[in-house]
């Protein structure tokens, strides 16, 4: 389909439907003591303005969708527009201009449920939910990680036994992004302890609303709760909702964490967020409380400049790979680690530019406000996959290192 409209026509289209629709994006200018600089990782939402913020971008995302903008180069038989990279670029590079309504409760289900989706269901489950998911009118969640297992996916407890047509699911996820608005779930799960760890896993898509799925929020130490803790008690899921092959979960569990990397890199790629990559307020920051000229204050503003930089530009070449229909690789670790680096880079000048200011309310303005980021960064670090694991998987398949050595029992 994508000889069906020009590339330029396309482009005119993609202007005229951001110009309708959203405002332009100006240069930032920020003045110490005036504005809002609330900022955050993680932050702490009232259920109320949780409840908005989705509603909001549920307008916003089914807006999109509908103009042929919400999933350019999808397919059109799952609803998709059926346009080439090409035309991709052209709505982003237009997009440039113009701040876009806030889309963060759909990353999971779009930067990674859906690619899976899409990569392992039979097609009555593409038909079904690839749609609704690109035009936001359902949400997607994953639940990989466990207490026990952490950081080592492959250790996961939860099980799922057959029963004729159906699986009966049971066991604990932990750390589970935006469960509390989601509908459905992406959930790997242990359906033979016979095999070697890395064998004998299987994924479902479950309903996050069927009986025995109980979803708690779990307060972070930024007074937020965006993570969760799921239990699942005898949950049932229709064969059909299998991912793949039983006992091959493990190659689609890499197609969807791949895909969260890249999300998690990408979105970090600058110093992550809105205040982590605002050097306009670290800068006027520095100069509000006279380290403007501070050597060390100036080598960790360009430090963090130039890492921001050089991860922005290998997290387009990434991206470039991927809408070129290529698979993902060791490149998206990279764009993870970096993300979180940056973000670390971030707290730690902050902490330099503020001292006691971050944990005593002293009531100057925009001081204590950006404690809530720097206590943040740990779980950023962590979610995704850890820094330590991102180094790994550097180590042996980009470095060619030997793998570490496995636990002697």
């Amino acid at each position: 389909m994508s000889d069906m409209i020009s590339i330029d026509d396309f482009r005119t289209s993609a202007k005229a439907f951001l110009k309708e629709h959203c405002e332009p994006r100006v240069e930032e200018t920020f003045e110490w003591g005036k504005g809002s600089d609330k900022v955050g990782v993680f932050k702490e939402k009232s259920k109320r303005a949780e409840h908005e913020q989705v509603a909001s971008a549920k307008a916003w995302r089914q807006q999109l969708f509908d103009a042929g903008f919400g999933w350019i180069t999808g397919p059109s038989e799952y609803g998709g527009s059926g346009l080439s990279a090409g035309h991709q670029r052209a709505f982003l590079e237009e997009a440039g201009s113009y701040k876009l309504p806030d889309e963060s409760p759909f990353i999971i289900g779009l930067g990674m449920v859906a690619p899976t989706i899409q990569a392992h269901a039979i097609q009555e489950v593409r038909e079904r939910y690839l749609r609704a998911l690109w035009r936001g009118e359902i949400i997607g969640c994953q639940l990989f990680s466990e207490p026990i297992a952490g950081s080592d996916l492959a250790g996961i407890q939860t099980k799922a036994e057959r029963d004729g047509d159906e699986w009966v699911l049971t066991g604990q996820k932990v750390w589970t992004s935006g469960a509390q608005f989601a509908d459905v779930g992406e959930i790997i799960t242990r359906t033979n302890t016979d095999k070697p760890k890395h064998k004998g896993l299987t994924m479902f898509l479950i309903d996050m609303r069927a009986p025995g799925v109980e979803i708690r929020p779990l307060r972070q130490m930024t007074g937020g709760a965006s993570f969760n803790e799921v239990f699942l008690d005898e949950v049932r899921v229709h064969d059909s909702h299998r991912l793949g092959d039983v006992d091959e979960g493990w190659g689609v569990a890499l197609t969807t964490l791949l895909n969260e990397r890249m999300s998690i890199g990408t979105g970090m790629g600058s110093g992550g967020g809105s205040a982590m990559g605002s050097f306009t307020r670290l800068t006027a920051m520095a100069r509000h409380f006279g380290l403007a000229d501070d050597p060390v204050v100036r080598q960790k503003l360009a430090n963090l400049f130039i890492h921001s930089t050089a991860s922005r530009y290998s997290n387009l070449r990434g991206l470039a790979k991927m809408k070129a229909g290529q698979t993902p690789g060791p490149e998206m670790s990279i764009a993870k680690l970096a993300g979180t680096q940056n973000a670390l880079r971030t707290s730690d000048l902050l902490s330099d530019l503020l001292g006691p200011r971050l944990v005593a309310d002293s009531g100057e303005w925009g001081t204590y406000s950006w404690s809530e980021l720097v206590l943040g960064v740990p779980g950023a670090r962590i979610a995704g996959g850890t820094d330590e694991v991102m180094r790994n998987i550097l180590g042996e398949r980009v470095l060619g290192l030997p793998k570490d050595p496995g636990h002697q029992r």
